[in-house]
């Protein structure tokens, strides 16, 4: 299966607007509207990365403004309702990634930690720009006669002559393979590998005219 070819420095945004911890609740509402940006991280000293102000910690003020938390799970929410600086609001330790990461990675933190932007931050915690949602969809923007040429060197070749009598096209990121196996056992290893090139949509293999649900 070929290594994903896509890092996170690939896709970035390498100049990142970040603030400092004494910015205010105002000037942060300012720069995510002006900048049309959903968070930014908090710095310190020279650039290290020590929490993240999103929407979501802005909303408490709006959300309690008449109203006391009724729910234990919303004190944490409540608390930042009077924070006026962005060491109040931000959360910390903030949620960052690596450079060399892969975009897959970035894909699976943002998943599961429910954010849609991430730091980028070097080894030292240093900022060097940030990777959004937006940034990790760039991948599907590859034409599809590049994902063609990647498929035909770093997937086929390295599996022939097995895949000698099969034939493929690809349109709008959509893999179709037509042909015939010498084993039906290579369909789910075959669409694996091929659904590992950043950029492919889905990976359809029809074998002697036959449609095959591959794994």
């Amino acid at each position: 299966m070929p290594a994903s070819r896509y890092t996170v420095s690939d896709v970035m945004t390498h100049t990142a607007i970040a603030i400092g911890r004494e910015a205010s609740y105002k000037e942060i509402v300012e720069l995510l509207h002006e900048w049309k940006v959903s968070a930014v991280p908090v710095l310190e000293g020279e650039g290290r990365v020590v929490g993240v102000v999103s929407e979501a910690d802005l909303l408490p003020k709006e959300e309690f403004r008449r109203e006391e938390p009724r729910l234990p799970e919303q004190l944490d929410e409540a608390s930042k309702a009077g924070g006026v600086l962005a060491e109040d609001l931000m959360s910390s330790p903030a949620i960052t990634i690596h450079p060399d990461a892969t975009t897959a990675e970035a894909a699976r933190i943002m998943a599961h930690q429910h954010v849609k932007r991430l730091p980028v931050v070097n080894r030292l915690g240093m900022l060097e720009g940030v990777v959004s949602r937006s940034d990790l969809l760039k991948v599907f923007l590859r034409p599809d006669e590049e994902l063609a040429e990647e498929i035909r060197q770093a997937v086929l070749t390295d599996l022939a002559p097995a895949m000698a009598s099969l034939d493929f096209s690809v349109q709008d990121g959509v893999v179709t393979l037509r042909g015939s196996l010498p084993e039906r056992a290579l369909v789910p290893l075959l669409a694996r590998a091929i659904r590992a090139v950043e950029g492919v949509v889905d990976v359809q293999i029809e074998l002697d005219g036959t449609l095959q649900v591959a794994a």
